[in-house]
């Protein structure tokens, strides 16, 4: 029976890798996964032997002509990712969207992920969330993005590669203000390190020393004061964000009204 499996894989300890998961990638026809040769240890490693085929944000949707007339057709496939779960900042999402609108069966295998474990372990609020995955390289576009994220009072959740760790730690607090971050880096791995204190003080840290390994930054979200201190014109611009990702205006507009101090027809009004 045609199925497609989403499937969670280990982000540093093999021991984390389930028993389902497992049998799951036995049981499956065949295997989409973001690089081979990685997942290809981890199979050898569980001694599970399965044809596989790249599929990896720059082929998705070439990739995604060629696995739906095989599950039309029966077959049934696992998506893994190098680490943690598929279609969260990793590929999967357009193949999920394919199959839902062919109304192909989808089944979860859930693994382990980045960023509800940093934020666990972060010592910041956890009831509300914002997860903001990569940062743009482009400097314009990171801190416009940003500002969109700076009256949120959610904590907010990033990830980050070294190189770009002490640019980005620069933007976050001339931007967000010098507020408490939680940098998680090697979760789950030999070198795992959590590192608590101020944006200012993790600027400090790493003038002294190169970042190493993969991060997750987890940032405290916008104080009172600083809600308070958003313009009309910013509600405007976060709402038209909303817009041009597909959401209707009204619905756009309720959204930002609710974690800003304008209500939701001043914002519409703002964004005619």
């Amino acid at each position: 029976m045609s199925k497609l499996y989403i499937v969670g894989s280990p982000i540093g300890n093999l021991g984390d890798f389930s028993e389902r998961a497992k049998e799951t990638l036995k049981q499956v026809d065949f295997i989409c996964a973001e690089d081979t040769r990685v997942t290809a240890v981890l199979l050898n490693k569980f001694e599970i032997k399965k044809p596989m085929i790249s599929y990896h944000e720059h082929n998705a949707r070439e990739r995604g002509q060629e696995i739906l007339p095989r599950l039309l057709d029966g077959e049934s496939c696992a998506v893994v990712t190098d680490a943690g779960m598929p279609c969260i900042s990793d590929p999967g999402e357009e193949l999920v969207k394919l199959c839902a609108e062919h109304k192909i069966e989808i089944a979860a295998v859930p693994g382990p992920t980045a960023a509800m474990t940093a934020l666990a372990i972060s010592g910041l609020p956890t009831k509300r969330f914002c997860f903001e995955g990569f940062l743009s390289v482009t400097k314009r576009i990171r801190r416009e993005h940003l500002e969109q994220l700076k009256p949120l009072p959610q904590t907010l959740i990033f990830y980050e590669a070294p190189h770009k760790l002490k640019n980005t730690l620069n933007d976050l607090l001339e931007i967000l203000g010098d507020r408490r971050i939680s940098l998680c880096r090697e979760l789950t791995k030999v070198h795992e390190e959590v590192i608590r204190g101020k944006i200012s003080e993790m600027i400090a840290l790493y003038e002294e020393k190169e970042p190493r390994g993969e991060y997750v930054l987890v940032v405290e979200g916008a104080s009172e004061k600083q809600r308070e201190e958003i313009t009309l014109e910013q509600a405007a611009d976060m709402a038209r964000e909303l817009i041009s990702e597909g959401k209707k205006s009204s619905e756009a507009c309720k959204e930002i009204a609710a974690k800003t101090p304008f209500s939701k027809s001043e914002i519409y009004k703002a964004i005619q």
